[in-house]
């Protein structure tokens, strides 16, 4: 199968792992949403009231990845393919212009004193079994689909020697890759296979020994002056204390002339996936929630990001929604809290994100946001797990449920086949996946008939319409 082997642990007289024994003994009494999953989507979602307890819920899909020739399930009028396989837990996808897709094979960094206490054990344990624990490749590999057959040819190491990467961005001949520690700056031309020359550091990201959400996502802007960088907050809902939040929780902007950031906007627990809107010319990501207020809370959410804006966490959540949890309390903080655009429904571990300009999939997804889902850890019953895309007008989602793109990432004993992660366009317009769990990239494209003839859009102006035209131009609008 394409997934990564589960390790070896103690067993009992019946084979069954000990971890998996207890696990099940933790969770069999975990609470259940009581609320319909629809009732956590869309801009005014149900939030009843939080339920706390001494054992958080915990409620995982066992990784063990995909059987020979299965595959996930794309939606009616396109198909699914493995666009490239056996690859080492692939995160974060970015194509370059001239289509050369960029994948980031990482996993989390070593986090000592991040798995202490009871709550801290438990998740370890969980992240085990759900083949988020594995050693990381820290390398960025470069994929080539060189004849357009829709499955990339050429295979190359384009960087090793990373530090748990994720975000990708080029800025002319400047690659820009978020370590978990720092952003770095490498030389490249594109066409290269691979990148020799060492990199230079641009700015630290914070980091350490504790490192709750290590995942650093960035974009440029069109003009190519400045970066934007999430940076996640180093607990569940601030229980560490205000110091080891210090610019976490946050999306930093960076002057690259200068090297000097600002935290851009705040309040933002773990944002990933970032996506500039066109019509508005807005900043957009998608936001991870807190956990352990029950099935039902908190949802992930879709929004736009003002300069400036303090999005709730962790005093707040959705807006003005007191989280008691959080001390000391900041009711100047909460008056201030922006609500957020779109909830994408409580613990789908929202994380990629792609605005769908020159998609070649049906008609219903010309205007909007693909968002992957990674999938819940912590919710009875499972949410996520699946690609989703959320149609937009006038630069704002539609108040209606999200499109399924891709399911099937659960089988039907609901063991994780595959969990999706970045979610792109290829130089053709199909959508690729990275599937961490199933170590592959899978190709979403339309079914149809190519007429004789007929060529694909070209890279470069695939790319463009992706990430603009990414040139120091002093009007540029971002």
């Amino acid at each position: 199968m394409r997934g990564r082997r589960q390790m070896n642990a103690p067993r009992n007289r019946a084979g069954v792992p000990w971890t998996i024994v207890l696990l099940a003994a933790l969770t069999g009494c975990s609470e259940t949403a009581t609320l319909p999953f629809s009732a956590g989507i869309g801009p005014q979602p149900v939030l009843p009231p939080p339920k706390t307890a001494l054992i958080p819920t915990l409620h995982y899909a066992r990784a063990q990845g995909w059987a020979a020739d299965a595959a996930p399930t794309p939606v009616a009028g396109t198909q699914v393919a493995a666009f490239a396989t056996t690859l080492d837990h692939p995160r974060w996808l970015y194509l370059l212009p001239n289509g050369d897709v960029l994948v980031a094979e990482t996993g989390a960094p070593p986090q000592p004193a991040d798995a202490v206490g009871l709550r801290g054990w438990l998740l370890s344990l969980v992240l085990a079994q759900t083949g988020a624990s594995a050693v990381s490749a820290n390398r960025i590999t470069l994929l080539r689909d060189s004849t357009g057959s829709g499955m990339a040819d050429t295979r190359s190491v384009l960087l090793t020697g990373l530090h748990s990467p994720f975000g990708m961005a080029l800025v002319g001949e400047d690659l820009y890759v978020a370590n978990t520690d720092a952003v770095m700056r490498f030389r490249y031309h594109t066409g290269d296979l691979t990148i020799r020359q060492p990199g230079v550091k641009v700015v630290d990201l914070p980091a350490g020994v504790i490192n709750h959400h290590w995942t650093k996502n960035l974009i440029a802007s069109a003009d190519g002056q400045h970066l934007y960088v999430t940076v996640g907050s180093n607990s569940n809902a601030g229980d560490r204390g205000p110091a080891a939040e210090v610019e976490r929780a946050a999306i930093w902007e960076i002057d690259l002339r200068t090297g000097l950031h600002r935290v851009f906007a705040s309040g933002l627990r773990n944002a990933n996936g970032l996506a500039w809107e066109p019509d508005t010319g807005a900043l957009w990501t998608v936001v991870n929630e807190r956990d352990e207020l029950g099935s039902d809370l908190v949802p992930d959410y879709l929004t736009a990001v003002h300069p400036g804006a303090f999005y709730g966490w962790p005093y707040s959540y959705f807006g003005a929604h007191p989280d008691a949890r959080a001390l000391p309390p900041r009711p100047d903080l909460v008056a201030t809290a922006v609500v957020p655009d779109y909830a994408l429904g409580a613990h789908t571990a929202s994380l990629g994100l792609v605005w769908s300009a020159g998609t070649q999939l049906p008609d219903a997804f010309s205007e909007g946001m693909f968002v992957g889902q990674h999938g819940s850890i912590n919710r009875r019953p499972f949410s996520g797990y699946k690609v989703i895309f959320v149609p937009f007008r006038h630069g704002k989602p539609l108040p209606g449920a999200p499109l399924d793109v891709l399911t099937g990432f659960l089988s039907t004993d609901e063991r994780a086949n595959g969990r999706p992660v970045g979610v792109i366009l290829d130089q053709q317009g199909a959508l690729l996946v990275a599937d961490d769990v199933g170590n592959t990239i899978w190709r979403v494209s339309r079914q149809r008939v190519m007429r004789a003839g007929a060529a694909p859009v070209a890279a470069a102006s695939r790319y463009r319409a992706l990430h603009g035209e990414l040139v120091s131009t002093p009007q540029a609008k971002h």
